[in-house]
């Protein structure tokens, strides 16, 4: 299977944000949409792209 083009317009807005709630305010999405794009991406690629913490946003 192939990452769609959504997986990776998100992935790319939450790089250039530096922050999944940013970025999700300047595609106008809910974070929610990004945050499941970026983990289904992850899993399709095996391997993480952010490291995450518990009280918020990934470091990317």
């Amino acid at each position: 299977m192939t990452p769609s083009l959504r997986q990776i317009r998100y992935f790319i807005a939450a790089a250039d944000a530096g922050q999944i709630s940013k970025a999700a305010s300047e595609i106008n999405v809910s974070q929610s949409a990004i945050t499941t794009a970026i983990k289904a991406l992850e899993e399709l690629i095996g391997t993480s792209l952010f490291d995450r913490h518990a009280g918020g946003d990934p470091d990317l």
